[in-house]
């Protein structure tokens, strides 16, 4: 028991004097979301093209660095398909290559090197120009970013993030009607999803689709209930349509489902929607939601939606 005390002492100890160096070098870019359950985020720019911003969420775990890397979530409405897995891929070859190790600062100067490069190669994210299509003429700016304040765990909560395994394989995709208005068009995908590794490897998944990534938004919100803590993890991302992603997490809370993701793609055809894009989105995933069996038109209104996802998308009678 000393031991594992000794053990857990001394990665406290290292994450303390990696947060203390890292603050010291990047100054405001670094924000600390919550210190209890070790949630950070860092915004890191090109300094050449400060619209190429990424924000990188960060959870740390109890045994990192010994024994396991930090959790991630990259945050960046302009970067989709195979950059993001790209840049994905480079973070998890730097934690491999120095497993044991404090990482964090090689992971920062590996994203800034990674939009180096992509603006050496173009003027700039092409969401610059319209960030939220329903806002003419609107720059891409810090505002724009993503709300990170969701991922404010509990400490019990934060747990979810160390139960999944490396060889699971990836959850079955769903695809649900697709909505049309005046030339804008949403579709809604879901997976059924236990725990944020299988989020990340969904979206990657979904992102393959050129369809899919030329989206103008792709929207999502998930819900991870942990038994064994009794309480549950989620999160969700706007991808540049300011409160679309809080609004869809509301539905998917005020209907009760869980171990569910529920992406929402929107391809903008030009014509400004208004609210209606709201309406749109939750529509998609309410009829996505029903069509797989998390909840009935008639428990929308009820305290019904209680149940968790059933294998194989059947509801239980």
């Amino acid at each position: 028991m000393d031991k594992l005390e000794d053990h857990d002492d001394n990665n406290l100890q290292s994450q303390i004097e990696e947060i203390e160096a890292l603050s010291s070098i990047y100054g405001e870019e670094w924000c600390v979301i919550d210190e209890a359950s070790r949630v950070f985020c860092i915004r890191i720019s090109d300094t050449q093209q400060p619209k190429w911003t990424v924000c990188l969420q960060i959870i740390l775990p109890p045994d990192y660095p010994s024994s396991a890397p930090p959790i991630y979530q990259i945050n960046a409405a302009w970067l989709r398909g195979q950059d993001r897995m790209t840049l994905s891929n480079s973070l998890e070859e730097i934690y491999v290559e120095n497993a044991g190790e404090s990482i964090l600062y090689l992971w920062v100067e590996k994203i800034r090197e990674f939009l180096t490069e992509k603006s050496q190669h173009s003027d700039g994210p092409d969401t610059c120009k319209t960030m939220t299509t329903e806002e003419e003429g609107h720059d891409y700016d810090e505002d724009d970013l993503p709300d990170i304040s969701v991922l404010k765990l509990s400490s019990q909560s934060e747990q979810i993030f160390f139960t999944s395994s490396d060889d699971e394989e990836l959850p079955l995709i769903k695809h649900g009607e697709s909505i049309t208005d005046r030339r804008s068009t949403f579709q809604p995908h879901l997976s059924a999803v236990e725990n944020p590794k299988q989020v990340q490897r969904v979206l990657n998944k979904l992102y393959e689709n050129k369809k899919i990534a030329s989206a103008t938004h792709n929207i999502y919100a998930y819900r991870i209930y942990c038994q064994e803590k009794n309480s549950v993890l989620q999160d969700c991302e706007d991808d540049g349509e300011t409160a679309a992603g809080g609004r869809l997490l509301h539905l998917l809370q005020i209907l009760d489902v869980r171990n569910v993701l529920v992406v929402v793609s929107r391809w903008y055809g030009g014509i400004l929607l208004g609210p209606d894009r709201f309406k749109h989105i939750n529509n998609c995933a309410r009829n996505i939601l029903i069509q797989e069996g998390y909840t009935d038109s008639s428990e929308e209104t009820s305290k019904a939606g209680r149940k968790s996802k059933k294998p194989k998308g059947k509801k239980t009678k």
